[in-house]
């Protein structure tokens, strides 16, 4: 099931629902909707779409600071020796590197490559995993992509070997399986409840003087998101459109 929200005129929405085509569907969510003042339910058929090879028809290779993203189908392409390749097969897991809040990541795991070494790092919510395959191809020592999405696994392990790199994959909810102050860097492109929520899990996980890369949410959340966190260490704040990223360097880590 999924809902989308779209404005019909100036005054009131259209809310669209998908769901398993089901018989006497239409009959249950009228009968539910009934004197909730919301107006005709209306059923419509929609054509079964092959949605991954729609994506691949609009995506292409760019470029992105330091990186070259570029789809699997392109691979054999010639690509900028000056670049660091990252290899993407767009599909059901969150990360091709077009979203402004990877972008907002990856230009921040480059930014730390160039004021000391990466060291070990973490994804948290990886999704494709292209952050954490990022911050090998920067000079990481190793790097685990964490997710507790089996498909988001999955994609995880296809993006490993698509760029051919000894990623570590964990399938689990946050950071709480892993013991506190094992990475020296800390990604979570999650969004702003969550990272409020887990903000000490998150924290935990850093040695002392390590960084951290939050990224998700929008601008309208920076302040509670630096309210959160803004105490832990140097903060540098970055924005791409309406989405935000904050970056903590020098982690003070409470005793």
């Amino acid at each position: 099931m999924g809902l989308e929200v779209r404005p019909a005129d100036e005054q009131r929405v259209a809310l669209l629902a998908y769901f398993e085509d089901e018989p006497g569907l239409l009959e249950r969510v009228s009968s539910r909707l009934r004197g909730l003042s919301l107006g005709p339910a209306q059923l419509v058929t929609v054509p079964a779409v092959d949605w991954v090879a729609r994506v691949r028809e609009g995506f292409h290779g760019f470029d992105l600071g330091p990186f070259r993203i570029q789809p699997a189908w392109e691979a054999a392409a010639r690509a900028d020796p000056a670049r660091l390749v990252l290899v993407v097969e767009p599909g059901q897991a969150f990360g091709t590197g077009s979203h402004e809040t990877t972008r907002l990541c990856l230009l921040a795991l480059h930014g730390a490559a160039g004021r000391r070494k990466l060291g070990s790092v973490v994804d948290l919510g990886a999704g494709s995993a292209i952050l954490a395959i990022a911050a090998l191809k920067l000079g990481a020592t190793a790097a685990t992509a964490v997710d507790i999405d089996p498909e988001a696994i999955a994609a995880a392990r296809s993006h490993a070997s698509l760029n051919r790199v000894p990623l570590r994959i964990v399938q689990c909810d946050g950071g709480a399986a892993f013991r506190p102050g094992r990475f020296d860097i800390v990604v979570a492109n999650l969004n702003a409840p969550l990272l409020r929520q887990r903000r000490d899990e998150i924290l935990r996980l850093l040695r002392p003087g390590g960084s951290l890369v939050l990224s998700g949410f929008l601008l309208d959340d920076l302040p509670e998101i630096r309210a959160a966190y803004g105490g832990a260490g140097e903060v540098t704040q970055r924005a791409d459109g309406e989405w935000a990223a904050l970056i903590l360097s020098a982690v003070r880590l409470r005793p």
